[in-house]
């Protein structure tokens, strides 16, 4: 049974949701894109073997998490991260990340090799030297309008996420507003902030933990290149190409999550 914490991590308040195993072994810990909460990875969660733990928080500022005191970057994040888990009793994991939380997932295996096991990375990027979105695509994400008001995202659902989103862009309704938590205009400031002027370049080669790169064949926010350059650079790396846009983790989690089982179980 899923369980909702509240925690306390370097002298901030951090929501998690805690979903245990049935099995013995490291948990998966997710790592949400910009703005969004918790919440909205639920279809994967739901989708994911129930063998495998999951670990899921709001960054300080978004969803349920109040505004952190000062600024922060992916390096403080990281260690913060590290120290909750700690609390939540778990030395070894595996980690998650999507979009903006696709660079922080980097970052946490960088800096802690010894306790990140393995790295899945889905419709990411290598930071600030990424090759980019169309601006009209960067225009439409510098304020948080689109987890505000529904209408608005359903307006821009296909031509910001793609994939399915084209089709059915009413969805996005029911994905960012039925259930997930909106966050201060601060906090998705701050983090926007924690990731300017960073990138993962110098560092991927650096990373040895093996690592299942996912990429949408239709994301207007990440073109796919930034996938193919994860996979060259990072040592231990494999690339999916699924046929969904950039939120395909959750509108395609039936087929991404059994993919991301068979990996960190290493059956696949």
């Amino acid at each position: 049974m899923t369980e909702l914490r509240q925690l306390t991590v370097l002298g901030h308040q951090v929501r998690a949701s805690v979903r245990p195993g049935t099995e013995p072994g490291p948990p998966l810990l997710l790592c949400n894109g910009i703005g969004a909460s918790l919440d909205l990875l639920q279809p994967f969660v739901d989708a994911l073997d129930p063998r495998i733990g999951v670990v899921r928080f709001d960054v300080p500022g978004v969803g349920g998490s109040p505004n952190p005191r000062m600024p922060y970057n992916f390096a403080l994040l990281a260690h913060g991260i590290g120290t909750m888990m700690t609390q939540l009793g778990h030395h070894e994991y595996d980690v998650l990340g999507i979009s903006w939380g696709g660079g922080l997932a980097q970052q946490i295996a960088f800096q802690q090799p010894r306790r990140c096991r393995r790295l899945v990375l889905v419709s990411t990027a290598t930071g600030s030297l990424m090759v980019p979105a169309h601006p009209r695509v960067l225009r439409k994400m510098i304020t948080p309008r689109r987890y505000r008001d529904p209408e608005y995202a359903v307006q821009v659902a296909a031509a910001l996420y793609g994939g399915q989103m084209r089709q059915r862009p009413d969805d996005v309704r029911r994905l960012m507003h039925d259930h997930a938590r909106v966050g201060s205009r601060r906090g998705y400031l701050l983090q926007l902030l924690a990731g300017a002027g960073w990138s993962s370049l110098p560092a991927l080669p650096l990373i040895r933990q093996p690592a299942l790169v996912l990429a949408g064949d239709d994301d207007p926010i990440v073109p796919m290149v930034n996938a193919r350059i994860l996979q060259r650079l990072l040592p231990r790396a494999r690339l999916h190409v699924y046929a969904d846009g950039h939120l395909g983790l959750v509108t395609s989690a039936d087929e991404l999550a059994p993919l991301v089982a068979g990996f960190l179980r290493d059956e696949t």
